[in-house]
């Protein structure tokens, strides 16, 4: 374990001479200050700016139907979800002054710690009192043969976060996955996605977090999943600027100019935007988070295949949900009003017999590839 650690924090200073301050604690300095062996980690990240990020979906969709049907209009050509800054083109790029202050004007995603102060005593809400964006405490322990053996254990305590995102929208891949991975040998940079028309579909959102605690278990997982969550987020959930676009209305008819007879047509594509959406436990100002997140592997069973996936299951009783000013049209548009949610409440099917079906209160969320 000491030849570990040592190596460990020799990574842990290169990399802070890239990319984030790191505080790294052999096992005699653990040992020391708490009585146990392990591995400490302080990541003092302030600030992480992404210019763009690309989710590339390599065969598109099938072409099926006509025009007009539902789902109509595939190619099979690869195309791309993007994250880009609000005023950014397919083919700008962030200049050196973008990034000595990054904004989502110039970048697609700006995550830094959430430095929310308390208006009576001036104190940060939400950071860890190590001042760090996340700490992580890291422990290998033998297990047992009836849990699966040996594992490490991963604490991770992460402070509040504000997370800042541009627009998203879809645009066509450069080119094939084929075609890229024949040309990368040659090519300037790995770079694949960008220069092609965007059609936005989100003009952005800001999403502001409270403390996070989250234990992570590989190799084995006693603890019945790979991650779980079990924290209370102080000041609860808080997404803002939330703005969905429909690119359909844009430059459409709507009427006729009565003097004229001329046809009057929109502008830019029509947007429902929604200035907050808050999100707590019923009753209460912060939100407690308790979830088991796994990976499966490509089973088979009987005749059933099923391809692999990731498994997030929420547990938790009644959440309040409090929408506030929604507009249609745009950011500048009347609000219509406010919504509010009292005590929702979601169940998902735990088990299912001859004698009915067990509802438990939570969510189950799978995710994978098609």
């Amino acid at each position: 374990m000491k030849k570990f650690t040592k190596l460990a924090l020799i990574s842990s200073m290169a990399i802070s001479a890239n990319a984030m301050a790191m505080q790294a604690m052999d096992d005699s300095a653990l040992s020391a200050t708490t009585g146990q062996d392990g591995l400490s980690i302080g990541i003092g990240i302030s600030k992480i700016a992404i210019e763009r990020l690309f989710i590339h979906d390599n065969d598109g969709l099938a072409a099926k139907g006509a025009a007009g049907d539902a789902g109509y209009g595939g190619t099979g050509n690869a195309g791309a979800i993007v994250i880009m800054g609000k005023k950014a083109t397919a083919t700008s790029e962030a200049t050196t002054a973008n990034w000595e202050a990054p904004s989502t004007d110039s970048h697609g995603i700006v995550i830094g710690a959430n430095y929310e102060k308390d208006a009576d005593t001036g104190e940060y809400l939400h950071l860890l009192g190590s001042r760090n964006l996340a700490d992580l405490v890291i422990d290998s322990d033998a297990g047992t043969a009836a849990n699966g053996g040996a594992f490490i254990n991963i604490a991770a305590a992460v402070s509040g976060l504000d997370i800042q995102i541009g627009a998203i929208g879809v645009t066509a891949s450069a080119n094939s996955k084929a075609a890229y991975d024949a040309g990368l040998a040659g090519a300037d940079s790995i770079r694949r996605g960008g220069g092609a028309t965007v059609n936005k579909i989100l003009s952005g959102l800001d999403i502001k977090t409270g403390q996070m605690n989250a234990n992570i278990q590989v190799g084995s997982s006693p603890q019945g999943a790979m991650i779980k969550l079990d924290t209370i987020m102080t000041g609860g959930l808080e997404i803002n600027n939330l703005g969905l676009l429909d690119n359909s209305s844009a430059t459409k008819p709507i009427g006729q100019n009565p003097d004229t007879y001329a046809a009057i047509t929109t502008g830019n594509p029509g947007e429902l935007f929604i200035e907050s959406i808050k999100l707590a436990d019923a009753k209460s100002k912060d939100l407690t988070i308790n979830q088991d997140i796994n990976i499966y592997t490509t089973t088979k069973t009987g005749d059933v295949g099923t391809a692999g996936f990731i498994k997030i299951v929420s547990h938790g009783g009644p959440k309040d949900n409090y929408v506030a000013g929604i507009r249609i049209g745009g950011a500048e548009a009347a609000s219509i009003g406010d919504v509010e949610v009292q005590g929702l409440q979601t169940y998902y099917t735990s088990q299912i017999s001859p004698s009915g079906m067990t509802y438990t209160p939570g969510a189950v969320i799978t995710i994978k590839g098609h």
